[in-house]
């Protein structure tokens, strides 16, 4: 059986502490699931404005989509998370990826590791962090991360923290099947100018990683069933002239209309489009969590369809 669809928000005045209460209530009124910010350099923290989103809110589920593991050590991590988690009320869900950004790496001095130690380094902080949240304490000898600890000291409200974890590789793909509450399919690194330069846009390649996902669950113990399917839509435009919007799509990107139809990571068309291609999606590749950030323009399409 489908799982009903759910809407999330990754965008938001993050920096601006009049402002964020009043969008975070409006997102949840307008049906949104949850909000999540981001985790860059040159950008606000990933997980103190959250904690005013969620305390604006009152079902509004919050977090970082998606951090850099790269930036992080897993038992500091996991303390952070935790706590959050425990003054939002349960409401964390914590989105993490290898970290992508040589750009950003290189302006504070840290090494980003080639693909290879990089995911094997996201490996072990997945199960370091997801012992400290599920026990309060871990032993772990790795190649990146040696942890011998009895006690994280503080406990998340929730019985589990939700992993969100984003990504397009094998390995990455291997690792979610393992570790992920949900997996989020991504189309999001970007060459010149913003143009995708590959990281799976087509719809092909997304459903290439769809059976990767289903094939690595039932091996990691039949979890197909536990594991939520997401995407990170990079456009949307709902209503009058989505034609129009479409041919700029088709120019902005550099990519053939027909791709743009069918990829997951653009939703033009009026709300009964839009509704119809989420459906197909869902057949398709079991998706059932859509992320956007054009809040009220895509509210039609979430008081259509979310729950069902």
């Amino acid at each position: 059986m489908a799982r009903p669809f759910r809407f999330a928000v990754q965008v938001a005045p993050f920096d601006d502490a009049e402002a964020l209460p009043a969008f975070a209530r409006n997102v949840e009124a307008l049906g949104y699931d949850e909000l999540y910010s981001y985790d860059h350099i040159g950008a606000v923290d990933p997980f103190v404005p959250l904690m005013m989103a969620a305390g604006a809110t009152t079902r509004l589920r919050v977090g970082p989509l998606v951090l850099n593991n790269e930036f992080h050590q897993p038992v500091l991590l996991a303390r952070t998370a935790a706590t959050v988690d425990r003054l939002t009320g349960g409401r964390l869900v914590l989105g993490w990826g290898t970290g992508y950004m040589q750009s950003e790496h290189d302006a504070i001095g840290l090494e980003l590791r080639a693909p290879g130690p990089r995911v094997t380094r996201f490996g072990e902080s997945l199960e370091v962090v997801r012992s400290l949240l599920d026990t309060g304490a871990a032993s772990f000898h790795g190649e990146h991360h040696h942890v011998e600890l009895d006690a994280l000291g503080v406990r998340p409200a929730a019985e589990r923290v939700p992993f969100l974890i984003g990504g397009h590789g094998r390995r990455v793909v291997s690792l979610a099947a393992r570790f992920a509450d949900i997996f989020q399919y991504t189309g999001l690194h970007h060459g010149q100018g913003g143009v995708p330069n590959g990281g799976g846009f087509a719809i092909e390649h997304v459903a290439e990683r769809s059976r990767w996902l289903t094939e690595a669950a039932q091996q990691a113990g039949d979890r197909s069933d536990a594991i939520e399917r997401s995407i990170l839509v990079q456009h949307t435009y709902v209503g009058d002239g989505a034609e129009a919007a479409l041919d700029a799509a088709v120019e902005r990107f550099g990519m053939e209309r027909a791709l743009l139809e069918a990829t997951p990571f653009v939703l033009i068309g009026s709300v009964e489009q839009v509704v119809d291609k989420l459906e197909r999606l869902r057949e398709q590749i079991d998706v059932n969590h859509v992320t956007i950030r054009d809040v009220d323009g895509f509210a039609p399409v979430v008081a259509a369809l979310a729950g069902r």
